[in-house]
């Protein structure tokens, strides 16, 4: 018969086509759920490894025996079909003779017959696909296990079409559903207005040069959190050479970001604490030398000198010894003090009323001089901050600005205050005789450094000042001109 004539097989080309299907490693297995019968082909004990008739060919033992017994429901489920809607494909484990439990596809199909309904199989060992699919899906879940543990997303720009896709992980960064698309010039906004020039730049020239980059950035998140993100992008070129395709990376590195920022705050702070230090042990060791050494000359021409004005000229500079020697003590002991008032309690302070208690001490000062003080405490009116540290950081600079005024003008001062996020500035600006910054700038809040040729410079204010500012986690800038005027930007907090 012909396959033209029917589509029908007889009963010796169904066993025909069972033979070819042993040749090609399948096998055929029939299930008889009324009468319990099982026949199973040559071909399903060849690919399960053993000779016809070597194994018990029944269900149970198929069932109990070479099933692996966590595909058993898999195994029921396809059986079962059509009736409970599963698949007739089922993917399970069955025990071969000489290479342990293999992976094998078994696909069923049901009839009903004269002698009752009946299941038909098919069995065929897919065991290397399936376990390379599996190292594929393992390979697929470590990647993205790494990358959402590592916070790192990846992104890809077709140069043709300029669309832009992103893993599941850049959405995760960018707190967007991942169902949302966007352009590059979208994705780009999201970025710090600081840091958009710098990334177009980049990106155009990874796509017209080919040059690839690795950049750190600013970036807001669609939930309105600034984070430092890590940008990296590869070109990918064709035979011609030509950008195909711009691969990158995008991480979240904010954390890491800012323990480095807070961590090099912390070594400029150490580094410049340990200058001071050093300064510090400079002035004990050698002024408090100095002094003693005067004070022990001028004691022993005491003793030697015979004439009464002798002695009186020379008690005169021991006075003046020891009253140098005495300031040195205090200034030494203010220095001290700051450091041990740390921990003094800190208090909610209006800038109006501790400027105001200022400026009533140095009235004298202030009148004298035709000062013009101008405040705006509006930005930031309030601080916590140590009551005598604030009122002393004022008095300081206040007098500095009265002190090295211009010789043609009057003094004009401007105190400002200004609030960014949670630090406090406190803005201190004149119109003084300047100080030139490229000479003396290194050299400005050192200990009994003086600059001018004023004779009540003693060079301690503005290292007392430093002192109590980063004491307390501050920091304070200069900028100056001669002839011009002098600006300090102190964060107080």
């Amino acid at each position: 018969m012909s396959f033209s004539e029917s589509h029908k097989f007889s009963g010796e080309g169904i066993a025909h086509i069972a033979r070819i299907i042993d040749k090609i490693n399948l096998g055929i297995w029939e299930y008889n759920t009324d009468t319990k019968e099982v026949k199973w082909s040559s071909g399903f004990y060849t690919a399960l490894g053993y000779a016809p008739g070597e194994i018990e060919c029944s269900y149970n033992f198929f069932f109990n025996q070479l099933l692996y017994y966590h595909d058993k429901e898999v195994f029921l489920k396809a059986t079962q079909h059509p009736r409970q809607g599963g698949s007739p494909v089922a993917h399970v484990r069955l025990l071969t003779k000489l290479n342990g439990y293999q992976w094998f596809e078994n696909t069923t199909q049901k009839h009903d017959t004269a002698d009752g309904p009946v299941i038909y199989g098919v069995l065929k060992n897919i065991h290397a696909l399936k376990i390379s699919e599996i190292k594929v899906t393992e390979a697929e879940f470590k990647v993205n296990e790494i990358g959402r543990i590592a916070k790192i997303g990846s992104w890809e720009i077709d140069t043709a079409t300029m669309g832009l896709t992103f893993s599941k992980e850049m959405y995760d960064i960018f707190e967007l559903d991942d169902h949302v698309t966007m352009s590059v010039e979208e994705a780009i906004g999201f970025f710090e207005p600081h840091y958009r020039k710098t990334l177009t730049n980049v990106v155009n020239e990874a796509l017209n040069y080919c040059k690839p980059y690795d950049i750190e950035l600013l970036f807001k998140t669609a939930k309105n959190n600034v984070i430092w993100v890590r940008s990296k992008g590869v070109p990918v070129i064709n035979d011609h050479g030509k950008c195909v395709t711009v691969r990158g990376i995008f991480q979240d590195i904010d954390s890491i970001k800012r323990k480095g920022i807070t961590l090099q705050s912390s070594i400029n702070l150490l580094d410049d604490q340990n200058k001071r230090l050093q300064n510090f042990a400079y002035i004990v060791s050698h002024n408090l030398r100095s002094h003693s050494g005067n004070l022990k000359f001028m004691v022993n021409l005491f003793e030697e000198a015979k004439l009464s004005e002798e002695r009186t000229e020379i008690f005169s500079h021991i006075k003046t010894i020891s009253e140098s020697l005495s300031a040195t003590m205090g200034h030494l002991d203010e220095i001290v003090r700051i450091q041990s008032e740390i921990t003094r309690e800190r208090k909610l302070l209006d800038f109006e009323t501790i400027f105001n208690n200022v400026a009533s001490a140095l009235h004298t000062n202030i009148d004298r001089t035709n000062a013009v003080i101008n405040t705006n405490f509006s930005d930031c009116p309030q601080v916590n901050y140590i009551p005598a540290y604030l009122e002393s950081i004022l008095q300081n600079l206040l007098t500095n600005a009265i002190k090295y005024k211009h010789p043609d003008r009057n003094p004009v001062i401007n105190i400002t205050t200004r609030k960014v996020g949670n630090e406090v500035y406190l803005i201190f600006e004149d119109n003084g005789i300047g100080i030139d910054m490229q000479r003396y700038g290194d050299q400005l809040f050192g200990m009994y450094k003086t600059f001018h040729q004023n004779s009540d410079s003693k060079g301690i204010g503005l290292f007392i000042t430093r002192n109590q500012v980063e004491a307390l986690g501050g920091t304070i800038q200069v900028e100056s001109a001669v002839n011009i005027g002098t600006k300090f930007t102190v964060k107080l907090v």
